[in-house]
């Protein structure tokens, strides 16, 4: 009975990432002109799709594992679930409107308001795994590191969302620098 739970629980949030990314890429238009200029001039549209899929990569493979992980689906992790796909469910109009309007400082910010409240979900997910794992001493230090790695990644999204009205391309940076870190082996980020 709990591996089918956690199968449908699974299904259903792969479905709904699916969902997300389809409504990426559907957003996307090709320019009316076969030129170079006009390419050059969606560039930013497809740069913010491009930023976007891969954090939308990065947080269904991190989803994948943690779901993995659920020793009893509870209603405090399906609703923990639920909020996180939803601000998820939103990645694809922060990126239409960040790929818009890439040097307005309230499209930046709200683009980094959503990944941090994703940021927040992946937090009260990660809580739970902590709760259900007390009896584990090692799966608790391990999933109060990963939540230490998503904890410090929901702070730089939080940063970028003031910072954005300072300079728009210090919050860019964050949003390149957090999906960058996630390709990193854990030595390095650990420091060792």
């Amino acid at each position: 009975m709990h591996e089918m739970t956690t199968n449908r629980l699974e299904a259903f949030s792969d479905g709904v990432i699916a969902i997300i990314i389809t409504i990426m890429v559907l957003e996307l238009r090709a320019p009316a002109q076969p030129t170079i200029a006009a390419l050059v001039k969606v560039a930013p549209v497809f740069l913010s799709y491009g930023l976007s899929f891969l954090v939308a990569a990065i947080m269904w493979v991190n989803h994948h594992h943690l779901i993995h992980a659920v020793h009893s689906v509870t209603a405090r992790l399906l609703w923990s679930n639920l909020y996180l796909l939803f601000w998820m469910s939103l990645v694809p109009f922060v990126t239409d409107f960040l790929g818009k309007n890439y040097r307005e400082p309230m499209a930046v910010a709200l683009y980094g308001l959503d990944l941090t409240l994703c940021s927040t979900g992946f937090f009260f997910l990660r809580s739970e795994l902590i709760h259900q794992s007390r009896h584990d001493s090692s799966m608790t230090d391990y999933h109060e590191r990963i939540q230490r790695k998503n904890a410090v990644s929901g702070a730089l999204y939080l940063l970028s969302v003031p910072l954005a009205y300072v300079s728009i391309y210090a919050s860019f940076f964050i949003f390149a620098l957090i999906p960058a870190t996630y390709f990193l082996p854990e030595k390095i980020l650990a420091g060792e």
